[in-house]
């Protein structure tokens, strides 16, 4: 009795489909962790020892010529607290960090934290850069 071969069908090799979608995903979660949001203006950050911030929060940056922006979008001084509890009201949980730069007056940052602490915004924080400066 003579031995029948079976026709075997076409097959779809899984192995290189698999490292295809691998790759893919590996993109873009290395994408993923590479966007960073940051909201402000570049300013050069004085050095102290501080806890990181993570997750949403409400930005406000001082230029080094006092220029203050909150979240990207320019602003006054008299505006900063009513735009700020406005926000906040949205989110209460939402902490408000006050980057500021070097050159900045030190008198306009404490100003602006005292008149946010004043209106009842409890979670204040000032960014500042991790280790010492050579």
């Amino acid at each position: 009795m003579p031995k029948t071969r079976r026709r075997r069908g076409a097959r779809l090799e899984m192995t290189s489909l698999m490292d295809v979608m691998f790759l893919v995903l590996v993109f873009f979660v290395y994408c993923i962790f590479d966007m960073t949001v940051h909201k402000g203006i570049k300013v050069d950050l004085p050095n102290a020892a501080g806890a990181g911030e993570k997750g949403e929060r409400i930005v406000l940056t001082i230029g080094a010529d006092d220029s203050l922006q909150l979240n990207g979008e320019p602003t006054t001084r008299a505006a900063v607290v009513a735009k700020v509890k406005d926000l906040a009201a949205v989110d209460m949980r939402l902490p408000v960090l006050i980057s500021g730069d070097r050159q900045s007056s030190l008198g306009t940052g404490i100003e602006i934290l005292s008149e946010l602490k004043a209106a009842g915004v409890e979670k204040v924080s000032f960014q500042v850069r991790g280790g010492k400066r050579d």
